[in-house]
């Protein structure tokens, strides 16, 4: 095995312990009257990086990593009565056959098992939950192609070797949307490392944010009452220092945090 292989597997299973642990913890405290850590669940489809883990935790919300190890989904009908949140992070690349592509010379697709679970978490959490939804980077992706839309394979290939890599830029946000509406502006910097961007968007999304050079950066529901959010840049990264990127974070664990207390309620009818 490789060092860097190494190296991910020992991240991911360290994060993936604390994160339920830091669940059983909140449960606890509050059923036995102690401090209140009753923040929502928020579910983190995979982890390359520990800092998904941070912003949702300093968000107020409870990470709680998914395992993809055989590409089952089996549990995925569970997490879906059980999550209040789900966060997709980034990645490698979505095979292109999944929008009718054939893959370009630069595509570099998911692994099976995570390409298979998050394809199965992902279309099940949109179509069959109002729940919030974030997607970063390649989960942007997935909330895109999970809603039948398409992707630019390769930007330097299609805008003449613009590169998307390793830089900032600013991005010009659709002044009526509700990502426009958290940032509180309609124009902003933002760190890019991805060399795809969101092509044709899904059913019932649109494109709210562009880069100056035509590139899409975000997409959002069009329903006014449903937090699904895809952006290409990472502002998990960004925090805790930028504020301004926080508030995407923020944002999203609050609009799971109403979920939650929705679910409380129709179950309290119930009873």
């Amino acid at each position: 095995m490789k060092p860097q292989s190494r190296r991910t597997i020992l991240i991911s299973v360290a994060v993936a312990i604390a994160g339920f642990l830091g669940f059983e913890i909140g449960q606890r405290t509050v059923e036995t009257g102690g401090s209140p850590v009753d923040g929502p669940l928020i579910g983190i489809t995979s982890l390359t990086s520990d800092t998904y883990v941070r912003a949702i935790r300093e968000s107020g919300g409870i990470p709680i990593v998914l395992p993809n190890a055989d590409g089952s989904d089996e549990k995925v009908d569970e997490y879906l009565e059980l999550l209040d949140g789900l966060l997709m992070p980034g990645g490698a690349d979505i095979p292109p056959s999944e929008y009718g592509e054939e893959p370009h010379e630069t595509v570099k697709m998911l692994d099976d098992d995570r390409y298979l679970f998050e394809k199965a978490m992902g279309t099940a959490w949109i179509e069959k939950t109002n729940k919030p939804m974030l997607g970063i980077c390649l989960g942007g992706q997935w909330v895109n192609v999970a809603s039948g839309g398409s992707l630019v394979q390769d930007i330097p290939s299609e805008f003449d070797g613009l590169s998307h890599r390793d830089r900032d830029h600013k991005v010009i946000l659709e002044p009526d949307s509700r990502l426009s509406r958290i940032f509180e502006t309609s124009e902003m910097e933002v760190n890019s490392l991805h060399h795809q961007a969101v092509k044709q968007p899904g059913n019932n999304l649109r494109i709210v944010a562009r880069c100056p050079d035509g590139v899409v950066e975000a997409v959002e529901s069009t329903d006014p009452n449903r937090f699904l959010i895809g952006v290409q840049w990472h502002p998990e990264k960004l925090m805790p220092e930028n504020q301004q990127q926080a508030k995407l974070l923020q944002a999203f664990v609050e609009a799971a945090a109403e979920a939650k207390a929705e679910r409380r309620r129709n179950t309290a009818k119930q009873r």
